[in-house]
């Protein structure tokens, strides 16, 4: 039989981050390329606590269907902490719990993107939401990203310019894979263009709570008294990605159409992760938790530079030092081929993700690859990061 997909998914290509995991799921081979949270970082004892105690003093309500909009306790729980921390949220805004902070893209996507569309984005920016933005048919405006974040003049000549432009996506703290952050200069104006131009943004920030250095940055969503921004959040990164626990807080007008959509989506996000998520909130010590997590980066991160000071520096391999997240952007110099250095680092078996998979336009020229610090063990990332250097030393 023939197999006919749909217009919408015939351009569409595997993750090449997840095809790389076929390589890394290779105990011989030393697996850089993934996004998965230090093993370490998981509260598993008060996990299967919290467990233990829903499972007997509420197993229906565990086990049964819930709204789509999320389990009240948690959205209430999430809403008074996005307020009180970081002034986000306002009266014309409501939140609801997603399955991820990938569904939101999904889902906002979905709501408010017709086919031909245009989407506005970091060059370079996550894979996992540009494919989002692909699946209905989007047009994909990358804009340079610089070290503050994006190059305003190219953002504006976008607006002007490019037809139908309905939202602008950023990930304002430790940008994946970049790791940069947007300045709170750049964030306001990108707010100002934005309300300008009159298209919304779509700010994404699962790496937030992870900064190991330097001061904070008012989300954009803080200062949205126009109801254009729409933020997206996670607890992939700071309880478990497994649970698949995201929320987004936007205009009601546009949560509406969301939880619509959802209905036909999955109907509700797992009622019991929720339940936990709650209760690891308000009975345990969140805020403590969330000071371990950024000391296990802050080492791991640190000893990572180490590394790249140590073995790629001294071979043409630079990189922009962190302020927090999971990932650094490696950069090789110029006219080498950064394709042919993974594929030669896979052979050695290391693998880190080549830069253009995270463009717009995946065949653009691109010279920087990205790898993770916070998966591998500290010996397999000093072993792993040697062999990038030992490469380097050979072929470039």
């Amino acid at each position: 039989m023939e197999y006919i997909v749909s217009d919408r998914v015939k351009t569409l290509k595997p993750s090449a981050i997840r095809e790389i995991f076929k390589y890394a799921a290779d105990p011989t081979v030393v697996s850089l390329s993934a996004g998965n949270p230090a093993p370490e970082a998981f509260p598993i004892q008060a996990i299967a606590e919290i467990s233990n105690k829903i499972l007997n003093e509420e197993p229906v309500a565990a086990l049964q269907y819930s709204f789509t909009e999320g389990y009240p306790p948690l959205r209430r729980t999430v809403g008074e902490f996005m307020k009180n921390e970081y002034n986000v949220g306002r009266d014309f805004d409501d939140l609801i719990i997603t399955s991820g902070a990938q569904q939101v893209m999904d889902l906002l996507t979905k709501s408010m993107v017709n086919e031909g569309d245009t989407v506005i984005c970091e060059a370079p920016s996550f894979i996992g939401s540009l494919n989002s933005f692909r699946s209905y048919n989007a047009r994909l405006c990358g804009i340079p990203l610089e070290p503050d974040g994006m190059n305003l003049e190219a953002l504006e000549s976008a607006l002007k310019n490019e037809k139908n432009v309905r939202f602008i996506y950023i990930i304002s703290n430790f940008q994946n894979p970049s790791g940069v952050t947007t300045s709170l200069e750049k964030r306001k104006a990108i707010y100002e263009l934005a309300k300008k131009y009159g298209v919304m943004i779509l700010e994404d920030n699962p790496y937030g709570e992870l900064r190991i250095s330097g001061e904070n940055v008012a989300p954009i969503k803080s200062f949205d008294e126009d109801g254009i921004v729409v933020y997206a959040g996670s607890f992939s990164k700071i309880l478990s990605p497994g649970m698949r626990l995201g929320y987004v807080i936007a205009p009601k007008p546009v949560v509406a159409k969301m939880v619509v959509c959802k209905q036909g989506e999955d109907v509700h996000t797992n009622t019991w992760a929720q339940m936990v998520a709650h209760r690891f909130m308000t009975e345990y010590d969140f805020a403590g938790h969330l000071k371990g997590l950024r000391e296990i980066y802050r080492k791991k991160a640190a000893f990572c530079m180490e590394l790249l000071d140590k073995y790629l520096v001294p071979n043409k391999i630079t990189y922009q030092p962190i302020e927090g997240g999971l990932f650094i952007w490696c950069r090789l110099p110029g006219g080498a081929d950064m394709l042919d250095f993974c594929k030669q680092a896979v052979l050695r078996k290391v693998c880190v993700v080549p830069g253009n998979a995270f463009l717009t336009d995946e065949g653009e020229q691109c010279s920087s690859f990205r790898i993770n610090f916070s998966t591998p063990t500290d010996e397999q990332l000093e072993k792993g990061i040697k062999i990038l250097g030992e490469l380097a030393k050979e072929i470039l």
